[in-house]
């Protein structure tokens, strides 16, 4: 399991700037791709790091192995998707996967997925609902998902389930009287997607630029 994130050159200049731990990004105008590849025949949870015009599986996704599914998690239960090339790609292709939501995704083979678009800037805002909900950063940056990446206002005794393609989940749980998450702070990689149990939703909100 990989994943790759690469941030294009800009027309506009020449400076380089840190983006990611391990990764370099040249970039003024904020466009990149990053490369995610899911493993054949087990479940990955994913996110779309990157912005588009069309933020649909069926933009986003594109040439994916035959009967590969995807399942988007709507509160109450999954929406599944299924990719067929020979009947024209996805059955539902308008399903959406904005920066800051996330989905299993279930490869029927080998498969890397190039994401294309804008690096979100600014003041960013991404809401937890009460009770189950997958969700993500909305910028592509690896790091702990509180103290970098800006996971807040969690309540006692939440939990985060960060998922392992074939081995499952690790569960954490925020206690604040024991210092924040137990047993340690989940760690997340580009275009990773975690499934969050709040007993009073949360924010996922984070102040983000290039040239930080």
């Amino acid at each position: 399991m990989r994943t790759k994130t690469l941030v294009l050159s800009s027309l506009l200049g020449l400076a380089a700037f840190p983006l990611v731990a391990q990764t370099n990004v040249y970039s003024v105008n904020a466009v990149g791709y990053v490369q995610t590849t899911f493993p054949q025949g087990q479940y990955k949870l994913f996110c779309n790091p990157l912005n588009t015009t069309n933020n649909t599986i069926g933009n986003l996704i594109k040439n994916a192995p035959d009967f590969s599914n995807l399942y988007k998690w709507n509160g109450t239960a999954y929406q599944t998707a299924t990719y067929a090339s020979f009947l024209g790609g996805w059955d539902l292709p308008t399903i959406t996967l904005n920066p800051g939501e996330g989905a299993f995704f279930n490869s029927n083979g080998p498969f890397t997925n190039t994401f294309v678009g804008e690096v979100l800037q600014g003041s960013l805002s991404n809401s937890v609902p009460v009770g189950y909900a997958i969700r993500s950063s909305q910028v592509p940056q690896a790091g702990p998902v509180s103290t970098v990446l800006g996971l807040s206002n969690l309540s006692d005794f939440d939990n985060l389930y960060q998922y392992t393609p074939g081995v499952g989940y690790t569960t954490y749980t925020y206690v604040s009287f024991l210092g924040g998450w137990s047993p340690s702070e989940p760690n997340l990689a580009v275009g990773e997607a975690v499934f969050l149990n709040t007993a009073a939703g949360a924010k996922w909100n984070r102040t983000f630029s290039v040239n930080n």
